[in-house]
């Protein structure tokens, strides 16, 4: 029987991980506890993002001061504002919230039991809360944003500040603050930027207990080596190598950071792709070059950079590797790049590429394959697998959603023989329903051997053969049956009883799973029997 697997490397750790980018963090001398509020980021890129429904990266953690162990993290649906633990409870009250971009500011007021760990969102109502702060053992400040900016230009300068009472705040429950406590008149109202002064006490917390913080995210791709060295792309990182001793021999840093690793068919050299995102400038947008880079494994020496023109998702397959380019406004149609050392040559056409319908990544595959729609003029319907022909042509295999009334979204895939293991999302005009994410294995002409159908839509996916593991969005890890689809088994990812969210993972060729997390560490797990 295979064994839930047990993680026994962590490769990128360091203290305050969990949360990512911190916005704010307050120390409680009485407690000897510190409070962060952070963001990990989305987990869509410009060449995935089915992934991202029903994500949200705003984290909560609370620390040890002593020993900056993480005594509870909790996931926020907004960021947070304010933090404040309480003068005498085991009670931190926290203020969340953010504008709509349409409308509304809204948010949650939390309180958080950190001897359970359990939260409380204590507002009738949604409303962004600007701050919190305890006046008294009973009495706690907020300050709340407008409801809603119409017809008032200056919502957003402005807060309605009141003071809100209970004998008991360790007995609050949900939704327990009606909106007839929290009018008052409208006055200025500051919303400072802490990112600095968090990033400041962070740093000295670290240093005080003989530690170094830095900011790590998001590590979106990662691949392991036959000598057991470890490579990943991640927010900043084209790309890094790490040794089974756990050093870092080299990291190629880049502004966005790589999303994509392609190794050589001999193993000397790995491609990285690099996100490339428009930045509001003065004078309109203005996108950064293209940077796809073949570096030496051993050294992380450049060997060479390609200069596609465009942006793209690399399709990588037996010994032919493909760039799809993800520009949409060419207003030429869009072609496959067939490249090789020798520079990119133009293939078959494939239609717009948009992240939420085509995504299609397939590991260990013997050809390259993707998703394309059979109208030019709508290509997110009706899309097919496909792979490119050796004539160069580009050949339907099946329909991608084998459910003819259902729009399927595309995600993760791996080839296993003369099928195709993938996940995706099925969509739904009001969001991702109950059941609607998926993994299927179909064989080479469409038909169906099993399919699994989940809540949480899968952010990567590998499989040894035997079993097809899954990661999700919602911090789950699975091992399906690869012959049936069966649960082998089904866990919530952890590291050191904190949770975490995988956002890639491979099979290593040693047979251990790797595992690259959203808050940008790397797990070796033992799965092996």
């Amino acid at each position: 029987m295979t064994r839930v697997p047990i993680v026994h490397g962590v490769f990128g750790n360091g203290p305050f991980a969990e949360i990512g980018e911190p916005a704010l963090a307050v120390v409680d001398d009485r407690s000897r506890m510190v409070a962060v509020g952070g963001d990990l980021g989305s987990v869509q890129w410009s060449g995935g993002a089915t992934a991202d429904s029903g994500w949200t990266g705003h984290r909560i953690g609370v620390y040890e001061q002593d020993s900056l162990r993480c005594r509870n993290l909790l996931r926020s649906w907004y960021p947070v504002r304010s933090l404040a633990f309480h003068p005498v409870l085991p009670l931190l009250a926290v203020g969340t919230g953010s504008y709509d971009g349409g409308y509304s500011f809204e948010g949650e007021l939390l309180l958080i039991h950190l001897d359970t760990g359990n939260a409380v969102s204590a507002l009738q109502h949604r409303r962004e809360v600007l701050s919190v702060e305890w006046r008294s053992e009973t009495a706690l400040r907020l300050v709340l944003a407008p409801c809603d900016d119409w017809d008032n230009p200056h919502a957003h300068e402005q807060g309605h500040a009141t003071v809100v009472t209970r004998a008991d705040w360790g007995a609050v429950g949900r939704g327990a603050i009606g909106s007839e406590e929290l009018a008052a008149p409208v006055e200025p109202a500051v919303r400072p930027d802490r990112r600095a002064q968090a990033r400041r006490l962070l740093t000295n917390l670290a240093t005080a207990d003989g530690r170094q913080w830095s900011l790590r995210r998001r590590v979106w791709a990662v691949e392991g080596m036959q000598d057991g060295r470890v490579l990943a792309a991640l927010d900043g990182v084209l790309a890094e190598s790490w040794l089974p001793s756990g050093d870092r021999p080299w990291a190629v840093e880049d502004e966005e950071g790589g999303r994509q690793l392609v190794l050589s068919s001999d193993g000397t050299s790995v491609w990285a792709n690099a996100e490339r995102r428009g930045r509001r400038k003065r004078r309109g947008w203005e996108v950064s070059a293209p940077r796809l880079a073949r570096i030496a494994v051993d050294t992380g020496q450049v060997r060479e950079t390609l200069s596609p023109g465009v942006s793209g998702v690399l399709v990588a397959g037996g010994r032919g590797t493909i760039l799809r380019p993800l520009d949409s406004r060419r207003k030429r149609p869009h072609r496959l790049m067939m490249f090789d050392l020798d520079g990119p040559v133009d293939g078959p056409e494939v239609g717009h590429f948009d992240a939420f319908n085509h995504p299609f990544a397939v590991r260990r595959a013997g050809r390259p394959y993707v998703l394309v729609g059979i109208d030019p003029d709508e290509p997110h319907k009706d899309k097919w697998v496909s792979a490119p022909g050796a004539d160069g042509t580009l050949r339907r295999l099946f329909p991608h959603s084998w459910v003819p009334e259902e729009h399927h979204f595309g995600g993760p895939a791996v080839e296993i023989g003369q099928s195709l293991v993938y996940a995706g999302a099925v969509h739904d005009g009001h969001g991702l329903q109950p059941g609607g994410a998926y993994i299927v294995r179909r064989s080479l002409i469409g038909a169906v051997q099993w399919q699994y159908r989940t809540d949480h839509p899968a952010t990567a996916l590998d499989t040894d053969g035997d079993a097809v593991y899954v990661a999700d969005n919602s911090g789950a890890l699975t091992a399906l049956d690869a012959d049936n689809g069966s649960v082998r088994w089904h866990i919530e990812l952890e590291v050191d009883g904190a949770p975490t969210t995988a956002l890639s993972l491979a099979v290593a060729p040693q047979g251990h799973l790797l595992v690259g997390t959203v808050d940008g560490r790397i797990l070796e797990c033992e799965v092996r029997r």
